[in-house]
């Protein structure tokens, strides 16, 4: 398979359901990757995954996800602009086990429409990435972004760090 033959497109309200379930599938997979815990992630009700769902297409920001023929949902990104100065962040990346690797290119097509919507918004794309996902991070140095050498406290264990990497589009 390759990207090729998927679809990306931008999430909506009405996607709420697959929003949930790759969500949770997510957090299973990579649990320190998507500051939020899966009991916390269950909880939510539907209001909540509308909500997200409806970030495809939300002023200053954006989220899509990557179906694949039957339908299932194997991997989703997003970006927001939590101020002027930050600009857009890269949040929320995953791509289901199947469907990784150079020889697919999905994480890469996926990358590059979330940098299409950044140049919108600003020059730079930045993200932070919990300082254990070696993956994540090689994926992230192969695509032009380097470590600024900011740190932040991993939400869910302080002692542990996220590491912030940028990049000029």
């Amino acid at each position: 398979m390759t990207a090729h033959e998927l679809t990306i497109r931008r999430t909506t309200a009405d996607d709420w359901r697959e929003v949930r379930s790759l969500r949770l599938e997510m957090i299973r997979d990579t649990p320190k990757a998507y500051v939020e815990t899966l009991e916390t992630a269950q909880s939510h009700d539907e209001a909540e995954w509308r909500m997200r769902g409806a970030r495809g297409s939300a002023e200053h920001g954006i989220a899509i996800a990557a179906i694949d023929a039957s339908g299932r949902w194997v991997a989703t990104m997003g970006g927001f602009v939590p101020d002027a100065s930050t600009g857009p962040l890269l949040v929320g990346v995953y791509v289901a086990p199947g469907v990784r690797g150079r020889e697919v290119g999905l994480a890469d097509a996926m990358l590059t429409t979330i940098e299409d919507w950044a140049r919108t918004e600003s020059d730079r794309l930045t993200l932070h990435v919990h300082e254990e996902n070696a993956r994540a991070r090689a994926f992230y140095e192969r695509r032009g972004f380097v470590a600024t050498g900011r740190t932040v406290p991993y939400p869910l264990a302080p002692d542990e760090l996220e590491v912030e990497m940028s990049r000029t589009l």
